[in-house]
């Protein structure tokens, strides 16, 4: 297959990997199955059929709205689904082989993870423990960096937003991290190694002060005590820098 196809096929494939993760991102907070029985309205209940399965284009169909009740669909669906085509051209134009494959997957638990933290302030230890063991795992898929520099990452990334955690509640007398922001570091840190994690540091912070300035903008109340998805920041940026370390054969630093 020609090389210039990967990419539409890494963004068909995301359009399908996006429709269950919308799935998880919706359903997941309310404690809902995802994994067992047919897809169904998540305001009526109705079972739906297959014309309404169909990744985008169902919705635009539909105008956004359930056939059944007319009940407007969470745009999470449309905003996840487009998002994963997305992740998934971008890494099968980077590297049409194994490492595209293992990028994209990287993308993909890293845009849940995103989405759940922006929505909830909620980032579940089995979604980050998925993304740190399969970090470790696609070593033996992508050379660089090697299964010591991701081990270093993932304590490091860990340690590193712990101890400012600990040490800001020790100071303040209250919490200034989620507990799931330092388990995200580190499994970032598992993907892109240990040398990779000021940039991811440097880079939320930038996302943050930039969303902070668009709340600001918009008429929105932004103090010190406002809580923002650093979980979030961190994910819009990992995955960026996987695609320009993969481009400079797994080195950023």
């Amino acid at each position: 297959m020609p090389d210039h196809v990967y990419p539409l096929v890494g963004a068909i494939f995301g359009l399908i990997i996006g429709s269950f993760l919308a799935t998880i991102v919706v359903r997941w907070p309310k404690g809902q199955s995802v994994m067992s029985g047919r897809s169904r309205c998540d305001s009526c209940d109705q079972q739906l059929r297959a014309i309404d399965l169909i990744p985008v284009i169902s919705y635009l169909l539909r105008s956004g709205k359930c056939a059944r009740c007319g009940a407007t669909i969470n745009p999470d669906h449309l905003m996840i689904e487009l998002g994963a085509a997305l992740i998934g051209g971008l890494a099968f134009l980077v590297d049409p082989g194994s490492a595209g494959l293992v990028g994209a997957i990287f993308g993909w638990l890293l845009i849940a993870l995103a989405a759940l933290d922006a929505q909830h302030h909620w980032l579940p230890d089995r979604l980050t423990l998925t993304l740190a063991i399969s970090g470790l795992a696609a070593s033996f898929f992508i050379d660089t960096p090697d299964i010591i520099d991701r081990l270093i990452g993932g304590a490091a990334g860990f340690a590193a937003l712990f101890i400012i955690g600990w040490s800001y509640r020790l100071l303040r007398g209250r919490e200034g991290l989620g507990g799931g922001d330092p388990k995200m570091l580190g499994a970032i840190g598992c993907w892109l190694g240990w040398s990779a994690l000021p940039l991811v540091i440097l880079g939320a912070a930038l996302v943050g002060l930039l969303s902070a300035l668009t709340m600001r903008v918009r008429g929105q109340t932004v103090t010190t005590d406002s809580a923002l998805p650093l979980g979030s920041f961190m994910a819009i940026t990992a995955f960026p820098l996987w695609i320009v370390q993969t481009m400079m054969g797994g080195n950023l630093l």
